[in-house]
């Protein structure tokens, strides 16, 4: 469901926050409202958008089937940076858990830095193109492909490192209801990073909404509903320039939310 690969192919990493900040640690839950849906998702395949998308598993389907298989095959370049510098090796048998993971270019990125990778997706289609990535880079052994509808199931257990990296979706699903099962996946010492379009590139269909709002890196963060037990790493909204599917560039926003579970 990784709606946006515009970091797959960015020209430039992060390169510095121009968007509000976090707090240090977590506030605790303090809204009932979820303030993280976009009104409008950024595609980089379709500039008209899709009409009156109603079930996750065929729209993303139809999606892959005109996509390139290549695109989006190398890993999201602030999703490297983030772990990089907050995850850089797994430990023993370090597990991690990729959501939206569309073509598997960061969960082929962790398994070749040592991670044991499940890499979900909604779409069959995907998912094939990930296993078949692995194969032919000698990481089948550390990459599983598991196919999920996340407003309707989600993967077992707990994972030392959890990413959602543009977890955008024109269908309408309970996305701020999915992200905190995702934080309830980290286990103790485990860290969980989202990032967000908090822009949209020029080659992004708008469906319609030209005036969309995305949220500030905070209120994602608050909608998580985490508690004292959790670090925020980093959170922040910096810039990069991205290059779109017919390789022109812009300067694009991101969010960026990284936090960690204290250890038990």
């Amino acid at each position: 469901m990784n709606s946006d690969s515009t970091g797959n192919t960015s020209t430039n990493d992060a390169t510095g926050s121009t968007g509000p900040t976090c707090p240090t640690d977590p506030a605790g839950p303090t809204s009932t409202n979820d303030a993280t849906s976009p009104t409008g998702s950024a595609n980089p395949t379709d500039s008209a958008g899709p009409t009156n998308p109603t079930d996750s598993a065929a729209f993303w389907e139809s999606h892959y089937a005109g996509v390139d298989p290549q695109w989006g095959t190398r890993p999201n370049a602030v999703l490297a940076e983030v772990v990089t510098a907050l995850a850089p090796a797994p430990g023993v048998g370090g597990r991690a858990l990729d959501l939206g993971c569309g073509h598997g270019g960061d969960a082929l990125w962790l398994a070749s830095l040592g991670w044991d990778v499940t890499a979900v997706d909604v779409s069959a289609t995907a998912l094939e193109r990930v296993a078949a990535g692995a194969a032919a880079s000698g990481l089948a052994d550390r990459v599983h492909p598991d196919r999920h509808d996340l407003a309707r199931s989600f993967p077992g257990g707990t994972f030392d490192l959890v990413t959602a990296s543009y977890f955008h979706t024109p269908v309408e699903i309970p996305r701020d209801q999915v992200l905190r099962r995702a934080a309830a996946a980290v286990a103790p010492g485990g860290l969980l990073v989202l990032v967000e379009h908090a822009s949209l590139a020029p080659w992004s269909w708008r469906d319609g909404h030209e005036d969309v709002r995305f949220p500030t890196p905070d209120e994602v963060r608050t909608s998580l509903r985490l508690d004292d037990g959790w670090r925020t790493e980093r959170c922040d909204a910096p810039e990069r320039i991205a290059t779109g599917p017919g390789g022109e560039t812009a300067t694009v926003t991101d969010n960026v939310i990284a936090v960690r579970r204290r250890s038990a």
